[in-house]
């Protein structure tokens, strides 16, 4: 074969891998949470391997990080169901093949149970259990258009029951042992769907919620929750996973 039709050749194969329709689309990740801490991590890790990065924030002119990165930011505060609404119509039609239900906090905690005020537990488990819970079956239809379905709650071994050898954090603890049980509850409804539900232990990581105490660098924990959460696979539907895949118990 002459050295011109080695060259034809050779790019009439390059060209059929570039112009492959549909085969090397990226996926769509939605992040909730990912002006700051652990969601921003998150949301380069995912850039930078080529996802299309949907990252939320709920007052997003303040969220200059994110808004930095180039990807699309849209506003968000799962504690309120018009919010959630509201960003469900933005993204009417919309496929996500990957929600990171990251956003939460840490909440109203006290050294002695006498001091504990009860009522603003509320807004703990607003936040950190029934806000995932608005996110997941506000954006269904758009995982359900994807055909991989994945839905990684960021959870904490705080909410394992058998772990918790030591007391402490009333709102924290409850929120993320109930945000656990939803999740397992997903898990079940829709795993013969083709969707994986996991929760995730993100480490002890130096943020703003743990006032910088922590062992772990957002970019430590995130490289490995990136690692965990792109490579979820059906038989991960249901589990409890810390950041490098360890499985932890309830």
């Amino acid at each position: 074969m002459s050295i011109f039709k080695k060259i034809l050749l050779s790019i009439s194969l390059i060209s059929s891998v570039i112009f492959l329709p549909n085969s090397f689309s990226a996926e769509t990740v939605l992040i909730t949470g990912a002006n700051r801490g652990i969601g921003l991590a998150l949301a380069e890790q995912f850039q930078e391997a080529g996802y299309n990065v949907i990252g939320t924030a709920r007052k997003p002119t303040k969220a200059k990080k994110l808004s930095a990165l180039g990807v699309r930011l849209e506003q968000l505060d799962i504690a309120d169901p018009t919010s959630v609404s509201a960003l469900a119509e933005r993204l009417d039609g919309a496929v996500i093949d990957i929600l990171v239900n990251n956003a939460g906090i840490g909440g109203h905690s006290t050294d002695a149970f006498s001091d504990l005020d009860i009522e603003k537990l509320h807004k703990v488990f607003n936040v950190n259990s029934l806000g995932p819970l608005r996110v997941t079956q506000a954006l269904l239809p758009n995982l359900d258009a994807s055909k991989n379905k994945r839905v990684a709650s960021i959870s904490s071994k705080m909410g394992s029951i058998e772990l918790n050898t030591w007391g402490c954090c009333f709102g924290y603890r409850g929120s993320k042992a109930a945000l656990n049980s939803f999740n397992k509850v997903l898990s079940m409804e829709f795993g013969k769907q083709g969707f994986v539900f996991v929760v995730l232990h993100p480490g002890f990581v130096k943020t703003d919620m743990t006032r910088g105490r922590g062992n772990l660098t957002t970019k430590e924990s995130s490289s490995g929750l990136f690692k965990v959460i792109s490579e979820l696979k059906a038989e991960d539907n249901g589990k409890f996973y810390d950041y490098q895949g360890k499985p932890l118990p309830w």
